[in-house]
């Protein structure tokens, strides 16, 4: 059960974590709609859209990603004046071991761990998903990255297509390629083909070579058509630069599934966010111990030293993800190891920490 210094300690830092979030919120919301007035006022986006949908999802998105550094914020002010007002001394003085001092902060904060996964994996992404679709229609209408002119897609590990121009679900030039190791064992051109539903497209003006061997026979058709069904899709000519961040992690999972069925090797930058997602929530347990075990003595700075230090720390966290996720992008360190490595070598730092304050 929880002992009143729970429950003090509880409420002082979920009080002073919300007020952090609301403070930062509030902020985020004035920079980002003074950067993009102009063209909210410039595109027919309506004040219903802006209001409703774009801004709840864009202080989601904020404070979703900067959650964890908002948990070390929030621990290092009220410790920090705890200490300042003697408050931790008197608690150590009734006998109260440091260990046991720590273990409200664990306990508020896996609530936030669990409420950030929650997020991630589930709430965010959706929220991402209306406010992009929303920035890609009326605002950066030049982010869209899809794959429009001379597109190579792997549809199964054996069969490969080539579209030379993709528009309005019609792909122009088309042409399916089947292999059997390194043979090609058949060959469909045609003029267009036309997406129907589901997997099926309808072939004009189409070729059919098959190959065994030195043998070949050929099919050729130019009054009628062919409706065939392969895993392609029109989604799957278009390639938003942030599009893994609008898929919920069981959809991040199916479509790396799809495109590892495929034989493409394209798949990190999907994998690396399904890493983040889990990783930055795990953060928030580290973050608060290096807040406790910096916050916990009594300085002559008193909370602007303690605040510094920690704003230096998160800082120097954030950069180091950063850096760690461009090595994980490239190939030079596994995925899953570049996404938790800062996690890794700053929980050592918050074992040190520990370690000296329990002296």
């Amino acid at each position: 059960m929880l002992k009143k210094l729970d429950r003090y300690i509880i409420g002082k830092f979920l009080n002073t974590f919300f007020f952090t979030v609301l403070i930062f919120s509030m902020i985020s919301v004035i920079i980002d709609f003074s950067e993009n007035v102009e063209r909210f006022i410039e595109s027919p986006i309506s004040a219903q859209q802006v209001a409703l949908g774009y801004y709840p999802n864009f202080v989601l998105f904020i404070t979703g990603l900067l959650w964890p550094l908002f948990t070390l914020i929030a621990v290092i002010f009220f410790t920090s004046r705890m200490a300042y007002n003697s408050e931790i001394i008197s608690i150590f003085n009734a006998g109260v071991s440091f260990r046991r001092f720590l273990r409200p902060y664990l306990l508020a904060a896996g609530l936030l761990t669990l409420m950030h996964l929650i997020g991630n994996h589930f709430i965010i992404p959706r929220g991402n998903k209306i406010r992009l679709d929303l920035e890609h229609t009326y605002i950066h209408t030049n982010q869209d990255k899809g794959k429009k002119t001379n597109v190579h897609l792997f549809i199964a590990e054996d069969t490969k297509v080539f579209v030379n121009e993709f528009r309005n679900n019609i792909a122009f030039k088309f042409q399916l390629e089947e292999f059997s190791g390194q043979e090609l064992v058949k060959l469909i051109k045609a003029s267009r083909a036309e997406w129907q539903e589901g997997n099926t497209w309808r072939l004009f003006n189409y070729q059919i070579r098959t190959f065994d061997g030195n043998q070949e026979s050929l099919v050729i058709e130019d009054a009628t058509h062919m409706d065939m069904e392969f895993n392609l899709h029109p989604e799957d000519f278009v390639d938003y630069k942030n599009q893994q961040m609008m898929m919920t992690t069981p959809q991040l999972i199916k479509y790396i599934r799809l495109l590892q069925s495929r034989g493409a090797g394209n798949t990190k930058k999907y994998q690396i966010e399904r890493y983040r997602r889990t990783a930055e929530a795990f953060t928030i347990f580290i973050l608060t111990i290096i807040g406790v075990a910096l916050a916990s003595r009594k300085v002559r700075g008193g909370v602007g030293l303690h605040l510094a230090i920690g704003i230096g720390i998160g800082a120097l966290f954030i950069f180091f993800s950063r850096f760690a996720m461009v090595f994980a992008t490239g190939d030079s360190i596994p995925a899953l190891l570049g996404i938790w490595l800062p996690n890794l070598l700053f929980g050592s730092i918050a074992a040190y920490l520990i370690s000296k304050a329990q002296q």
